[in-house]
């Protein structure tokens, strides 16, 4: 079989101009990159802005799409090529520069979401379900408006999910039930990441993250807890970080009959101020509030019990960590009864009646 070429070098001068634009393209893609975006990256670096280094970072990897774009551009307008093709070219570019839009404007958007929310603990309340829901919004739109951007009609598409959304969402209903809760879990406010929770059916943990189907905790023996949202929906829980982290800590206390009372109180009450005292106590949204008053431990006596006085001490403290208050308890609890020992305030042993059932007589040696 014989082939011939037709090319003339004229040909070959004319693709060389094309080629040259393309390859320039990329290379000024590289060029700005590696010079001009390093470069505005370690100038955000020093600044006390924390917005600006998530927009650069957002727009990073584009360069060079976004210039090798702008170099097929210029060759298909030096290269002679038919309109049905220079038509179709020019949607691709089209709907390749939205697209790289799109996925900027989803990361900046989640950026400066997580960023604006995080608080100085580092934790920021946006879930991975939030997120989730933020790229979907973002994407649709974007792909909505690259199919208008390239001619091609969108309404017969929108009809056609929207009958389909119905019996898809007929057939996963339980998927949808989770998250649809987690959506109200989030909205709500009500659960966090980092907040401490206890469902009423026992569960309890720190909250790691919302996802599409599954509440994440972690328990204080560092397991994962993994819960579907519907569940904490649908029941009962106590989120020990709101509103705030304040914790009041009742001790229960029993002294013996013989105790003064007055002084009962005012060594117990020495030995708690003087705990809270070498706590470093943190305070957040209380400007109107007594600090002094608000730290002040106070007693109040219960009852006389069988065999003893009972009394119980609240300590208003601040925690950091939901487990701190156990600690503050046991070095409570030692200091205590080192004055208690010292004052000779006597703890009184739990007294019980013992019962002893009456011994059974043989009948044989009765008589």
């Amino acid at each position: 079989m014989n082939f011939s070429f037709n090319i003339t070098i004229q040909d070959v001068i004319k693709m060389v101009g094309p080629l040259l634009a393309i390859l320039c393209g990329f290379i000024l893609g590289i060029v700005f990159e590696k010079r001009v975006i390093k470069n505005i990256q370690k100038l955000a670096a020093k600044t006390h802005w924390k917005y600006d280094t998530i927009i650069i970072d957002s727009i990073q990897g584009f360069s060079i799409l976004w210039f090798s774009l702008g170099g097929v551009a210029v060759a298909t307008n030096i290269y002679p090529i038919p309109p049905a093709i220079q038509l179709i070219i020019n949607k691709f570019l089209i709907a390749t520069f939205l697209a790289s839009a799109t996925l900027i404007v989803s990361r900046l958007l989640v950026g400066l979401l997580k960023a604006y929310t995080t608080n100085e603990q580092g934790i920021s309340p946006l879930t991975s379900l939030f997120e989730l829901l933020t790229k979907v919004v973002i994407y649709s739109l974007g792909v909505l408006i690259i199919l208008q951007s390239i001619g091609i009609q969108i309404t017969p598409l929108l009809t056609a999910l929207g009958v389909g959304g119905v019996s898809l969402g007929l057939a996963l209903q339980s998927p949808l039930t989770n998250l649809i809760s987690g959506v109200s879990i989030v909205m709500s406010g009500k659960v966090q990441p980092g907040n401490y929770i206890r469902l009423a059916s026992g569960e309890s943990g720190y909250v790691v993250d919302v996802e599409l189907k599954y509440t994440v905790l972690q328990e204080i023996t560092d397991n994962l807890l993994v819960l579907p949202n519907s569940k904490i929906l649908s029941g009962s829980f106590k989120n020990f970080s709101l509103p705030n982290k304040f914790f009041v800590l009742p001790v229960t206390l029993d002294v013996d009959y013989n105790s003064d009372l007055e002084t009962v109180e005012r060594i117990t009450l020495e030995v708690a101020n003087s705990l809270l005292e070498n706590r470093v106590i943190e305070y957040e949204s209380l400007e109107e509030s007594n600090e002094e008053d608000l730290n002040k431990p106070f007693i109040r006596y219960n009852q006389f019990d069988y065999f003893s006085i009972n009394l119980t001490i609240y300590l208003t403290i601040y925690e950091q960590e939901f487990f701190e208050h156990l600690e503050i308890r046991h070095q409570f609890l030692k200091e205590l009864h080192k004055r208690y020992k010292a004052e000779v305030i006597e703890i009184p042993f739990p007294i019980q009646s013992g019962y002893l059932p009456p011994k059974k007589v043989d009948d044989t040696y009765a008589n």
